[in-house]
């Protein structure tokens, strides 16, 4: 196995690779051809999401999806990520790593300070301490921010979605998603060891490629290019 010595960064023998992004950025296609790629090569893989990833924290992303906890604020709100976070953690995330597997997550703790801090109202000692009390040392190995502009993102996005209901987070204004595009960018900047950032505007295939050459790096393969 690829990922049988320790992380460096959470102490387990697996790998933990996080995407990030804002709305229609392409993060899990790009998840689902990282998977694919790595479970050709024999590695252990598992694909996850947040809000979500468990029985509990899925029952919680129906409701933080449908804006349940929005009247109550942006610090209820994120408090309530952070408790689905902790679940996902220990019932999902941390098992996969501590059998050597590669964990593949559809937004992290990122996405708490990219989008309750954009909203305003949740200052970054909150966020640090959520992040502290959730998350703890199981930090990410390598996070991918798809960046592209907010206007591509929404209409990809709402050619997607097909006919269904807008999510709480689509319904946010343009300069809304300028600043949680601006708060991934940030974060990236402030965190280039862990942090990639990939031009969400190229064709598909493109991403993956250029994706790849970062999973593979981080997972310890020497293969050029994805299946």
């Amino acid at each position: 196995m690829p990922c049988s010595s320790p992380s460096p960064v959470h102490g387990l023998p697996g790998r933990f690779i996080t995407f990030e992004g804002g709305e229609g950025a392409g993060k899990s296609s790009l998840a689902e051809g990282l998977s694919r790629a790595l479970a050709a090569r024999g590695i252990d893989v598992l694909r996850t999401r947040e809000p979500g990833g468990s029985p509990l924290a899925e029952r919680m992303r129906g409701l933080l999806l449908a804006g349940a906890f929005n009247a109550s604020g942006p610090q209820a709100e994120a408090v309530m990520f952070a408790l689905a976070r902790s679940d996902h953690l220990s019932k999902t995330i941390v098992p996969a790593l501590a059998r050597g597997a590669v964990v593949l997550c559809d937004r992290f703790f990122d996405s708490t300070r990219a989008y309750q801090g954009a909203r305003g109202g949740v200052g970054p000692e909150l966020l640090d301490e959520l992040e502290r009390e959730a998350v703890g040392g199981c930090r990410p190995d390598l996070t991918l921010v798809l960046d592209l502009p907010v206007e591509v993102g929404l209409d990809r996005a709402g050619a997607r979605r097909a006919g269904a209901a807008v999510d709480r987070f689509e319904q946010e204004s343009l300069a809304f998603h300028e600043a949680v595009r601006q708060g991934f960018l940030a974060t990236a900047a402030a965190d280039p060891r862990r942090c990639r950032v990939l031009d969400a505007t190229l064709e598909p295939a493109a991403v993956l490629e250029r994706a790849w050459a970062h999973v593979a790096a981080a997972v310890g393969l020497d293969a050029p290019r994805p299946a």
